[in-house]
C-alpha cells in the first residue's frame, strides 16, 4: 500500500474509534476518497436495508439516479450478494453494470463486511479505463473493514450472503 493508503486508514480509525453517526461517518469517508484520490471520480456507500442497498452518502460530480438497488442487481448487488469484491475494467463489457453516469469507465465495489456479514458498500466510478489494480483492491478492502467495525458497534443488521 502507499503511504497515502496508511494515513488514509489511520484516519478512518481515529473516527471508528470515536463512535458516533454511521451515516455520518460514510458523509465523511466518502468525502475522504474523492478528495485523496484523483482516480475516484464517484464515490458512494451504499448500506444494506432488507433485501435492497440504499445509498446513505456520495461525493462527485453530480448526484445518481440509482438510491436504491436490489441485491440481485448490479456490480453493486452482486458485491452485496456475494460478499466479493467487484473489479470492473471496462463497464462497457460487464453485463451488469448499471449506467449512471455516461463518463464511468470502470468501477470498484468492495463489500463493507465483517466476517461473514456484509453491511454495504463502498462503490467507486472512473472515468478511466481500467483505473483500479490490487492496490486499490487491498487498500479499499481494509478501508471497508474498518467501516464494517462501526456498522457492527452500531447495531446494523446486514445480511449474510448466501
Amino acid at each position: 500500500m502507499h503511504d497515502s493508503h496508511a494515513a488514509s486508514l489511520a484516519w478512518l480509525d481515529e473516527r471508528v474509534k470515536a463512535g458516533g453517526d454511521v451515516r455520518q461517518l460514510a458523509d465523511e469517508a466518502v468525502r475522504h476518497l474523492r478528495a485523496h484520490y484523483p482516480h475516484y471520480h464517484w464515490v458512494g456507500i451504499y448500506m444494506v436495508e432488507g433485501d435492497a442497498l440504499q445509498l446513505w452518502s456520495w461525493d462527485g460530480p453530480a448526484a445518481t439516479q440509482h438510491v436504491t438497488i436490489p441485491l440481485d442487481s448490479g456490480v453493486c448487488g452482486y458485491a452485496a450478494s456475494t460478499g466479493a469484491v467487484a473489479n470492473v475494467p471496462d463497464v462497457s463489457q460487464d453485463t451488469r453494470y448499471l449506467e449512471c453516469f455516461l463518463g464511468t469507465r470502470s468501477e470498484l465495489v468492495v463489500p463493507i463486511r465483517a466476517g461473514e456479514r456484509v453491511y454495504g458498500e463502498v462503490d467507486i466510478d472512473s472515468d478511466r479505463l481500467a483505473a483500479f489494480d490490487a492496490t486499490d483492491e487491498a487498500f479499499l478492502s481494509a478501508f471497508c473493514q474498518r467501516l464494517a467495525e462501526r456498522a457492527e458497534a452500531a447495531g446494523l443488521a446486514g445480511h449474510v450472503p448466501g
